[in-house]
């Protein structure tokens, strides 16, 4: 039991929770490249991610596992993120550094998200068994580098836009 539910539903509950991460994500990062803050969806955005990493400490563990460093690593992103839009409200240099640092945290889930897929399922883990084989490593790669793409794209659309009362 992991705060008073089966650790299925626990399970099933966090991965909810990360998958409308992902999801709003996306949406934000859109928004950025057509040079708009969208405000609520960048609040679902924020308050998802954390909760994913957040939920992520509950399962148990017995020993700091790399998803307990990535869950750590997120946190401190979206700290910086959260700062820079709600503290800084994106002036000067925070714009950069927001669009970076959520861009890092959606990176995050989705690093997570390819490695949960090889590992749950059936015909992915058949690919890459150990989840060190070329189709892993390779599909890690591409999602790096799609995240490098739009990170950069979204930083060059996005910081050319006024700043909005958030």
């Amino acid at each position: 039991m992991i705060l008073g539910m089966t650790t299925a539903t626990y399970t099933l509950l966090h991965v909810v929770i990360s998958l409308a991460g992902i999801v709003s994500g996306f949406v934000v990062i859109y928004g950025w490249l057509v040079g708009k803050q969208l405000n609520r969806w960048t609040a679902f955005f924020l308050i998802t991610t954390v909760l994913t990493s957040v939920t992520g400490f509950g399962f148990p563990f017995e020993k700091l596992l790399p998803s307990h460093i990535l869950g750590v690593l997120s946190l401190i992103v979206l700290a910086i993120a959260i700062v820079a839009l709600y503290r800084y409200r994106l002036q000067g240099g925070w714009r950069r550094t927001y669009v970076i640092s959520a861009a890092i945290a959606q990176y995050l889930n989705c690093f997570v998200l390819v490695v949960q897929s090889f590992q749950k399922v059936p015909a992915l883990k058949a690919l890459a068994p150990k989840g060190s084989e070329p189709p892993f490593l390779v599909s890690q790669l591409l999602v790096l580098l799609l995240f490098i793409a739009l990170t950069t794209l979204a930083t060059k659309r996005f910081q050319n836009q006024p700043a909005h009362a958030v």
